[in-house]
């Protein structure tokens, strides 16, 4: 995710007159619709939840009746053992304590009370490679790589958001980017780096490890001081983007950001025998040949028989592909010093640039962020989101965004919307999306309906979006802002969205761990 600001700018130089920016939405019936949006004061459209009003304080512009809270601001709020808040928080997973994660016993004492009723834990990823001022900090027992900044801090929240603690759930990794959320209530944070060892890792450091790995993280310091340092080495080592996690299979999808050339989407099957749940996969990755367990795939997109080598030759809402599965038998030592996807098989599988956010909810959500001939994508848009059925046999193009002439004008038709990026399923209907793209950044909503709409703008600068995730009963959204190092609690009235089927029905559903 940390390059795609700087690389889309280099593309949009001198672009403004190019094409008609046109932003493309629809359903997974492949209805086009458009964004649907009508012109106001403001040039943003009124489907969704309306006008964005200007927020007076300059941070964050919502839509009437909706409100912030910052929970935590990078340098300024504390944590536990008195170090504070880390630099650039990214993609983020909410836990109910009330949830898959019974009751919680560790270094703070019984964490649901800390919360209270309602409440839970925000598990926060931190994007952190070598320059940010504020690193998360080396802390026994879960520090991978004492040379390392990157990490995840756990935010104990009521139910309003209202932030009661923040904690280390690991120290010591590079580039914590997205992840995703487990089935059995922890987050699978993931390094966005192929960073070997004696590498750069901070200021004046050098790595102590390779990294490029995924580790698991959990609410509870006691189960992170087992298994938080354990690298899932059979889930691979690339530039790791996000996870979507299959709630009674296990398998894992894999998204990687990466180029030159473009990143792959992965699966990963467990051997027989396992059961996923607490401590399975630390427990698995510490076994005899845990390195290499289970089946390690790439995907292969399928079209009346003939490969399609790129994802951005769809440009139809409701595309589908047939999926075949590619096995990747370089996934360890041969990842150590030759990146997967410039092995000689990699071009067997399809790939994608920017390939960034997933999400699990009847299938796994993926989002690629953009692409451009440039860089060695087969067609040029800003942005597309699809769905692997639950299955993993096939693929759906869910919407597109076409090329964006200029980013930093707020169009009346809503096309001011570029660069995809963390995804999460709204338990109000459809999908929201945080922006990583150029000029205006937003946080957007697409209905059921298929229709683009905002639910914030970036006020303080033009820095990317991140995490969104909503809490158990969907009262609360979360998201964050990257560089300015903001992490905000948003309330509103959320069940008055337009035109929407509501919260467990239409195309998409409600969000859930377990769905």
């Amino acid at each position: 995710m940390a390059e795609t600001s700087i690389d889309r700018r280099r593309f949009l130089v001198g672009a403004a007159a190019v094409g008609a920016g046109v932003y493309v939405a629809g359903n997974l019936t492949g209805t086009f619709t458009g964004s649907g949006a009508t012109a106001n004061a403001t040039g943003v459209g009124t489907e969704g939840y309306g006008d964005l009003v200007p927020d007076p304080n300059g941070l964050l512009d919502l839509p009437e009746g909706f409100t912030y809270s910052v929970v935590t601001h990078a340098g300024e709020h504390a944590m536990e053992g008195g170090a504070t808040s880390p630099s650039d928080p990214d993609a983020a997973g909410y836990f109910p304590a009330s949830g898959p994660l019974g009751s919680l016993s560790g270094a703070l004492g019984s964490l649901g009370d800390l919360v209270g009723a309602g409440g839970g834990f925000l598990i926060l990823n931190h994007e952190i490679g070598g320059s940010e001022p504020h690193v998360v900090p080396v802390t026994e027992g879960i520090t991978f790589d004492d040379q390392a900044g990157g990490g995840c801090t756990v935010i104990a929240v009521d139910s309003r958001g209202a932030r009661r603690s923040q904690y280390v759930g690991v120290a010591g990794t590079v580039n914590n980017c997205a992840g995703g959320v487990t089935p059995w209530g922890t987050w699978l944070t993931c390094e966005e780096t192929e960073l070997r060892a004696g590498g750069r890792s901070l200021a004046g450091k050098s790595a102590s490890v390779d990294h490029g790995w995924v580790f698991e993280v959990s609410p509870d310091p006691a189960l992170n001081r087992a298994q938080a340092t354990v690298p899932l080495k059979f889930l691979g080592r690339f530039a790791h983007e996000a996870v979507a996690v299959h709630p009674t299979t296990g398998v894992i999808y894999l998204t990687e950001d990466a180029g030159s050339p473009n990143g792959h989407v992965y699966r990963w099957t467990p051997p027989a025998g396992f059961r996923p749940g607490t401590g399975s996969l630390a427990e698995l990755a510490r076994s005899e040949g845990g390195d290499t367990a289970g089946t390690f795939e790439m995907m292969r997109c399928v079209s009346g028989g003939t490969h399609v080598p790129d994802l951005s030759v769809a440009t139809t809402v409701g595309t589908t592909y047939q999926v075949e599965w590619v096995d990747v038998p370089g996934r360890d030592r041969l990842a150590e010093t030759t990146s997967i996807r410039t092995q000689s098989y990699a071009d067997r599988g399809t790939r994608s640039r920017k390939l960034e956010g997933a999400w699990w909810k009847e299938g796994a959500y993926v989002v690629a962020s953009f692409a451009r001939m440039g860089d060695g994508s087969a067609a040029e848009h800003d942005g597309q989101v699809w769905r692997i059925a639950p299955d993993g046999a096939s693929i759906t193009l869910y919407s597109i965004f076409g090329r964006n002439p200029d980013p930093s004008v707020e169009l009346a038709d809503g096309g001011s919307f570029d660069g995809p990026d963390n995804i999460t399923v709204s338990p109000h209907g459809g999908v929201v999306i945080s922006e990583d793209g150029s000029g205006i950044q937003h946080v957007v909503g697409v209905d059921e309906r298929g229709r683009a709409y905002p639910i914030a703008r970036n006020r303080v600068s033009n820095s990317e979006f991140a995490g969104p995730v909503f809490n158990e009963d969907g009262s609360v959204m979360f998201v964050s802002i990257q560089g300015d190092g903001y992490t905000f609690a948003v309330t509103g009235p959320w069940a008055r969205l337009a035109g929407s089927a509501g919260a467990g029905t239409g195309s998409l559903g409600s969000a859930g761990l377990g769905a």
